[in-house]
């Protein structure tokens, strides 16, 4: 339980797209969920009934509203919850992209795509929301790369397949339990080959 001051953060990767199937960057590019990424969101469901949050968020693009839809209901959007702005990388399969990009990507530092957002930067927007949040648990449906930056600051450094859950005793940056789907693997799960 979190006490009164303390803040909890549960963390949903949204579903499989094709993007994320296929292995190519989706940023901020508005792509839907696939068949496989409807019944990720669904199997969440047990782990999510019963639950108590103090409020449940999820990031603006569909994939993310649609997973928290599908998973427990209602989430208030908001676009500081997006994934990292590729800019011109954008849609482009991992396997093609120059190695600087790939190399900073997976080291998940100095990464700054032409004409998009450093992590720096959309680590800043995130945390700008975290700062708004009230103490208690928040139920936040959001992306790999946004899931990524906060589960490193709490000493944990893996990048979630999607439809997976991790859960942050933010307060203290402690990681309280990683919950990945079973037999889940995409494109991005080896960081020296994908991301």
């Amino acid at each position: 339980m979190v006490g009164t001051a303390g803040l909890q953060l549960w963390l949903v990767r949204h579903g499989e797209t094709t993007h994320s199937r296929d292995g190519l960057l989706a940023g901020w590019a508005d792509v839907p969920l696939t068949d496989a990424g409807v019944e990720q969101a669904r199997s969440l469901q047990p782990l999510l009934a019963g639950e108590r949050f103090a409020g449940a968020w999820s990031s603006d693009l569909s994939r993310a509203r649609r997973t928290a839809q599908l998973a427990w209901g209602d989430a208030t959007p908001d676009p500081r919850l997006r994934e990292i702005n590729f800019g011109q990388l954008e849609g482009l399969p991992w396997m093609t992209l120059d190695t600087v990009y790939k190399q900073s990507l997976a080291a998940f530092t100095g990464f700054a795509p032409p004409g998009g957002e450093t992590i720096e930067a959309m680590r800043e927007r995130v945390n700008a929301f975290l700062a708004e949040l009230p103490p208690g648990r928040h139920l936040i449906f959001t992306h790999g790369g946004v899931i990524r930056a906060l589960t490193r600051e709490a000493g944990e450094d893996t990048f979630l397949p999607t439809g997976s859950v991790v859960a942050l005793d933010w307060s203290a940056r402690k990681l309280l339990f990683i919950r990945k789907q079973n037999g889940v693997r995409s494109p991005f799960d080896d960081p020296s080959s994908s991301r």
